[in-house]
């Protein structure tokens, strides 16, 4: 849909635009993948074990009311949660945060009916660029993919400027309520784990511009039933850009993250956030709260829908280790303007941490 490349049911040697997911999911008598859906796993990643589903280790928790809190002693709680589940996971779960179920409800539904649209609609949409403001397209980056996966999305970028598809009628409406007070709620974390790191409450969103300018994308993800979900990935292992990734879905099961060497599965309860640390935290507090790797599985019973709000710095902003973070340690990040770092994760393969790599000292 996004790109022009050789035929995905590998038919024909002649390139013509390619397929989304959902057509080749839907796809008549379809009982196997196509060959370029079969999915490799990388021989740096083939160490890590499958989820012990009778491991102990559950996903830490937050309380958002707690970190809003007037008590004190309940805030002060919730921040040391906070900063040990970015210490220690990367990842936490957000519940009794003040976004209603009904909105969450309703731009779900909206991403659903966005990809349930004709691909003549949605070809208006499929942007040239990257950093285009809205961008739809299927698996991450198929211009520079051999193998593809089972995933199709739609990135927009909604903050400082918002942008947004016009079809279907009233998503856009819905969707802009719902970036304003998920962005308040990453805000409002934000500040939690500046405040974990020793720092003032708003000393990170000052640093680096993310009141004002602070960049947001919201992206929807499609993952339809595969015939075969063991050969095939909805997204490889990688971590995100940016500092707060925000995430809800419409079933649970399917997103996994890597934890003392075992992919976990992240089970959402109902009206919550799946949050996680991204490499720009992980860059300003010089590798003490670190950005997880996580994947995207899929099944072949029900179509999966995940929508992540991500949050960053300006797109302006020179990221590096803060000098208050850093004591008697050296800098183990290079300063990059995060545009630079976006372009550059989102222009090329995904792959693990390999444009984190490209910064470290």
């Amino acid at each position: 849909m996004a790109a022009t490349v050789t035929s995905v049911m590998g038919n024909s040697s002649q390139p013509h635009r390619m397929k989304n997911i959902k057509a080749v999911a839907e796809s008549p008598g379809l009982n196997s993948i196509p060959s370029n859906y079969t999915y490799s796993t990388n021989p740096r990643h083939e160490q890590f074990l499958a989820s012990d589903p009778n491991d102990d280790d559950s996903i830490p928790i937050i309380d958002f009311s707690m970190l809003t809190s007037s008590s004190p002693d309940q805030r002060s709680k919730a921040v040391h949660d906070l900063g040990k589940a970015c210490q220690d996971w990367g990842f936490f779960m957000v519940v009794n945060h003040d976004i209603p179920e009904d909105l969450m409800k309703k731009v779900i539904n909206g991403v659903e009916e966005f990809f349930n649209l004709t691909d003549e609609e949605k070809l208006e949409f499929e942007g040239k660029d990257v950093l285009d403001p809205i961008r739809c397209g299927t698996s991450f980056n198929a211009t520079k993919e051999k193998v593809f996966f089972w995933r199709d999305f739609l990135k927009v970028l909604v903050h400082p400027h918002f942008h947004f598809p016009n079809k279907p009628t009233g998503f856009s409406d819905v969707s802009l309520e719902y970036c304003k007070r998920t962005r308040k709620l990453a805000r409002e974390l934000l500040r939690g784990v500046s405040e974990s790191l020793g720092l003032g409450e708003c000393y990170m969103e000052k640093a680096l511009d993310f009141e004002k300018d602070g960049l947001q994308i919201f992206i929807g993800n499609l993952y339809p039933p595969c015939p075969q979900p063991e050969l095939a990935m909805g997204m490889p292992p990688h971590s995100d850009h940016g500092l707060l990734t925000l995430l809800m879905e419409n079933q649970g099961g399917g997103l996994q993250l890597l934890h003392k060497g075992k992919w976990i599965n992240a089970n959402a309860l109902p009206n919550s956030f799946l949050v996680n640390t991204g490499d720009h935290l992980e860059i300003f507090s010089n590798g003490k709260y670190k950005s997880v790797l996580h994947r995207a599985v899929v099944n072949n019973k029900a179509t999966r829908i995940s929508l992540a709000m991500a949050n960053g710095p300006s797109m302006e902003t020179i990221v590096s280790p803060d000098s208050r973070l850093l004591g008697f340690e050296k800098p183990a990040y290079k300063p990059m303007k995060y545009k630079e770092y976006l372009g550059l994760q989102q222009g090329n393969q995904l792959d693990g941490k390999s444009c984190l790599d490209r910064v470290r000292v």
